[in-house]
């Protein structure tokens, strides 16, 4: 699934993790450390403020098999949705 998925509006999720002011590989370490405590098709929604995230969580989703269900940019945050495989 495209990360950009027209309609694809993710309101419900099931845990949040916060990473604004974090540099890269931060972000994804958090990511990873709560997905490992989530159950499978649980989603988590990742703030970031680094913008090298988008790309990074792209290719963490192709590496580990999570799906990543939608990307926003709101203001000078970027926003990541993961599906636990």
């Amino acid at each position: 699934m495209n990360a950009d998925t027209p309609g694809m509006i993710v309101e419900e999720y099931d845990r949040e993790v916060d990473a604004r002011g974090l540099a890269c590989p931060l972000p994804i370490l958090r990511a990873k450390k709560a997905l490992a405590e989530m159950q499978s098709g649980q989603i988590l929604k990742i703030v970031c403020t680094d913008r090298g995230s988008v790309r990074d969580f792209q290719a963490f989703s192709k590496q580990t098999g999570n799906d990543l269900l939608r990307q926003l940019t709101v203001g000078a945050e970027f926003v990541h949705f993961l599906r636990r495989r």
